[in-house]
């Protein structure tokens, strides 16, 4: 991947594992049976693309996002759901763009997507605001292995209802013009149902609803529909939507599909996207759904050991930290590291440190703590 703000992934794929719903293609899976009342409800709204390269009062229209190189790292404070976000520290910086940029909404929903590229995971926080001290606050945050995708707890948000990464979803300016996008979309639907399907976790909504959309619904643009007279960059965005669908992520407008602001959109093209109806949309065939009633339940990670090689130093020195534990889908050690793979991490404490192991799968997280002192 490129370095910088709206960097080119130069054909990377994120999440792009054997299992992963998001680079799956369904243009042949079955149709679910209950596709027509799910998209009834939806009323005659039609596509949109919530994105371009034109301003609204000044903002850039899309979610954008940046590749750094693992650094620096900073501290997130969260507002609201800190008890279903992941801890930080996180590789943002006070140059990282924000949605909404360069006059974002104090109100709105304020995304942060950070790649890094040297460790290959994905931090994203919401309701974003950076600190003059360089560390930020946020509604909530998560982190994602761009590798194997990590599973967090069932009933949890992320920066979406849903509980979805936002990144993965996103229509990307270096994809279109490569000519294809091999993932599914994001996008948004004003009503929805107290339920959830994979690869969603949570749900925003008190509905009971069989006819509205549960979190993670996949709906596919219909293999009959003629796309031939759309202009070029329409054409690869409706193209992916016939393999690989659009995941529904969020509460908001009918049919909003998130992209990337980008200067070099053709906002005539994009705009085309609007001819197209729902009812050009069918619901793919749902795996479970989760509710209130059936949400899976189980132990959370048993984190068995936490060392440390040193217990006490001079300042600066590299401390190797290791663990153990069961049943983990992913861990994160802070502050100082962020999250990591395997079972060990190197400090450099520069006065006595706390540090914090939080281990989590998809039912709970669990944590376990050391001190070293510094001399």
């Amino acid at each position: 991947m490129d370095l910088g703000a709206g960097a080119s992934l130069n054909g990377f794929v994120p999440f792009a594992s054997s299992n992963s719903p998001w680079t799956q293609n369904i243009a042949n899976a079955p149709v679910d049976g209950n596709s027509n009342n799910l998209v009834n409800s939806i009323g005659g709204s039609s596509l949109h693309p919530d994105f371009g390269a034109f301003t609204d009062n000044g903002s850039n229209v899309g979610i954008p996002y940046a590749v750094v190189s693992g650094s620096p790292f900073t501290t997130i404070n969260y507002t609201a759901f800190g008890d279903e976000s992941d801890p930080g520290p996180m590789p943002i910086s006070t140059s990282t763009p924000i949605e909404g940029d360069p006059n974002p909404d104090p109100n709105g929903d304020r995304h942060v997507l950070v790649l890094d590229r040297d460790n290959c995971w994905l931090y994203e926080i919401g309701g974003a605001f950076a600190q003059g001290d360089g560390t930020w606050q946020a509604a909530a945050g998560a982190v994602w292995d761009l590798l194997t995708p990590n599973a967090r707890p069932f009933k949890w948000t992320s920066t979406d209802a849903a509980g979805l990464p936002v990144f993965p979803g996103l229509v990307r300016y270096d994809e279109v013009a490569a000519g294809h996008i091999n993932h599914a979309l994001r996008f948004t639907l004003q009503h929805s149902r107290a339920a959830f399907v994979a690869p969603a976790t949570h749900w925003a909504s008190s509905s009971t609803d069989p006819n509205l959309a549960p979190m993670g619904m996949r709906m596919r643009l219909k293999a009959s529909f003629d796309t031939s007279s759309y202009p070029p960059q329409a054409q690869v965005i409706l193209t992916a939507l016939k393999n690989y669908g659009m995941i529904m992520a969020d509460n908001g407008s009918n049919m909003f599909m998130t992209g990337t602001p980008d200067s070099r959109w053709n906002d005539d093209d994009l705009n085309s996207l609007k001819q197209v109806p729902a009812s050009a949309f069918e619901v793919v065939q749902m795996p479970s759904i989760s509710t209130a009633a059936n949400v899976a339940t189980g132990a959370a990670p048993n984190i068995t050991s936490f060392t440390a090689d040193n217990l006490t130093v001079p300042a600066g020195t590299a401390v190797t930290l290791s663990w153990a534990a069961d049943n983990a889908s992913y861990y994160v050690l802070s502050p100082e590291v962020g999250a990591v793979r395997g079972n060990t991490a190197v400090v450099h404490p520069t006065t006595t440190t706390t540090y914090t192991l939080f281990a989590t799968n998809q039912f709970d997280r669990s944590t376990k703590t050391i001190t070293i002192t510094v001399q």
